[in-house]
């Protein structure tokens, strides 16, 4: 008898992928997504307010809560303002307060981390107490405290959200730091004679400047929200500074009746960066921690 050979019969053009293209196309579609939004951003903040030759202060009475129109796409606000001019204006005091936020706080706990994981015993475990205290208080509840012993502006803002947000970066440091320490090289630097201090800054301090950048990226978009909510609590900014918090805030009014665009595209120019920068730095993450990026593309 012949035997009955069964074919099987493998899918035909672009049916069948192999394990993980899925995966990759959408990490690159995610990717180019958020260079395209965060280079509009940069753009629109660096290039709309000296070629828009228009003052985001001026009032006009006659001109109020006008809806999205041709003159102006994101409408008005309660008392006549463009609000596409105002939110891009809002953005840039939001952007200067998360970027001089995320660094201040990088440099407080990339110091704090670098230094409990580089001398170890008791130096280690006080600072690390300190982390834990300081960890256990709601991060809003201590910003407000350290805000309300400041007249409102834009540093007391940086620094209380600063003094909130360097914790989590510590702990990075510091673990980074630990396993970096048995590392070969480390010994035969040690058994070399270098000092505790030469070694840290040496070898130690440029391994964990990635994680700590990552980190400071990562922190942007964070103490932006921050901001806006201090902002929103009028615990923030002063509230003729155009900031994104502020803006949200002022139209709750409006909102209650029933003109929606003054909340709604302050709100997108605060989700929207943060979305984007969230998505550039899931990328670098993978790029920069390869056993995290095939765990990703299984």
């Amino acid at each position: 008898m012949a035997e009955a050979t069964v074919e099987t019969e493998k899918p035909s053009g672009t049916a069948w992928r192999p394990p993980g293209t899925n995966r990759r196309s959408t990490r690159t579609l995610r990717v180019r997504t958020s260079v395209v939004l965060v280079t509009t951003t940069a753009l629109a903040v660096l290039l709309v307010p000296p070629l828009v030759q228009l003052d985001q202060q001026a009032v006009d009475l006659s001109t109020k809560l006008l809806p999205p129109s041709w003159a102006h796409p994101f409408g008005t606000d309660d008392v006549g303002r463009d609000l596409l001019l105002r939110c891009v204006y809002g953005l840039r005091v939001s952007l200067l307060v998360g970027v001089a936020a995320a660094l201040t706080a990088t440099v407080i706990g990339t110091a704090v981390g670098a230094t409990a994981g580089a001398l170890g015993g008791w130096a280690d475990r006080a600072l690390m107490r300190v982390v834990d205290t300081v960890s256990s208080v709601p991060h809003l509840l201590l910003g407000i405290f350290i805000v309300a012993m400041f007249r409102p502006g834009v540093w007391p803002v940086v620094v209380s959200v600063a003094l909130t947000h360097w914790l989590s970066t510590a702990r990075i440091v510091r673990a980074e730091v630990l396993s970096l320490r048995s590392r070969p090289y480390i010994d035969a630097a040690v058994s070399g004679g270098a000092s505790r201090w030469r070694v840290a800054v040496r070898h130690l301090l440029p391994a964990v400047l990635p994680q700590a950048a990552l980190a400071a990226v990562l922190m942007v978009p964070h103490a932006m929200w921050h901001e806006s909510a201090l902002s929103f609590l009028g615990l923030g900014l002063p509230t003729h500074m155009a900031s994104l918090g502020n803006l949200v805030q002022s139209a709750r009014g409006s909102l209650l009746a029933g003109q929606w665009w003054p909340t709604l595209f302050p709100g997108l120019f605060i989700i929207v960066p943060t979305l984007a920068v969230a998505g550039l730095a899931g990328a670098w993450r993978e790029r920069i921690n390869p056993r995290r990026r095939s765990e990703l593309m299984l």
